[in-house]
């Protein structure tokens, strides 16, 4: 299965569906944005920490990596930034290029798969915005390196993921908050479940195909891509686990 092509389509019909990733902003927002009363997220419930962000964005270049939906985008162009918007998902991109249109904002969109940055030049952008969408890619170690490329030194990268852990359970008993231990990791549609049960995620419950990397992957290879992580949070994921421990990771990455 292409599950590059297939999670570009499920996330158009998301669009559809309304999904939370995929609402707009508010022309509200970004006026209050434009005055410096704003936030974004990386996570579902947890918005960045103010100072993992420069003082002032005017005329700094914004990479927002995985990110239509007309969220980050829109709030990082209305605090004078440059903003590129970069995604696999054509419906996607149309919310933040809707906003563009709405609010008048400066938002560059383009279509293409996480893993290859290859449009860009090295050292482009001052600050790369990654929310919480490599569960949707099968390895996390070209996307560090290629961010890590396209960055200027002293650049940062901040990144939202999911805590492998919610991973090792079977996905329909956890929906149905039983915790029965099926899968190890790292964990992947395509390999850890039936053709069936793929099946019946993709065509009945109109799934992206999902991926859980490993701490190591997620951590370590930032690292090894050669950012220094400066700053880490914890969040929810609106899941059964959620009781019991947050799922979803935030990082703060600076190239050094």
């Amino acid at each position: 299965m292409d599950y590059i092509s297939n999670n570009s389509t499920i996330w158009d019909k998301k669009v559809d569906s309304q999904d939370a990733w995929t609402k707009p902003v508010s022309t509200e927002e970004v006026i209050n944005a434009k005055k410096g009363d704003w936030k974004i997220y990386l996570t579902p419930t947890k918005p960045v920490p103010r100072d993992w962000f420069p003082e002032i964005f005017t005329g700094k270049k914004v990479l927002c990596l995985a990110s239509g939906g007309g969220q980050q985008g829109p709030i990082m162009a209305a605090t004078g930034a440059e903003v590129t918007v970069f995604d696999n998902s054509t419906r996607q991109l149309d919310q933040d290029r809707y906003v563009a249109q709405r609010d008048n904002l400066n938002i560059t969109t383009i279509q293409g798969d996480m893993r290859d940055l290859s449009v860009f030049e090295d050292e482009s952008f001052d600050f790369i915005v990654h929310p919480w969408s490599n569960a949707f890619i099968d390895t996390v170690i070209p996307l560090w390196k290629e961010s890590y490329r396209v960055l200027k030194t002293g650049g940062t990268l901040i990144s939202g993921f999911a805590n492998p852990l919610e991973y090792i359970f079977d996905l329909k008993e956890l929906n149905e908050g039983r915790f029965v231990v099926r899968h190890s990791i790292p964990y992947s549609d395509l390999t850890s479940i039936s053709e069936e049960e793929l099946k019946e995620l993709v065509l009945d419950q109109n799934e992206a195909i999902c991926f859980g990397h490993s701490l190591h992957d997620q951590i370590q290879g930032q690292i090894a891509a050669g950012f220094l992580i400066a700053g880490f949070y914890e969040d929810k994921a609106g899941a059964a686990l959620d009781q019991y421990i947050n799922t979803s990771i935030a990082t703060k990455a600076i190239k050094l």
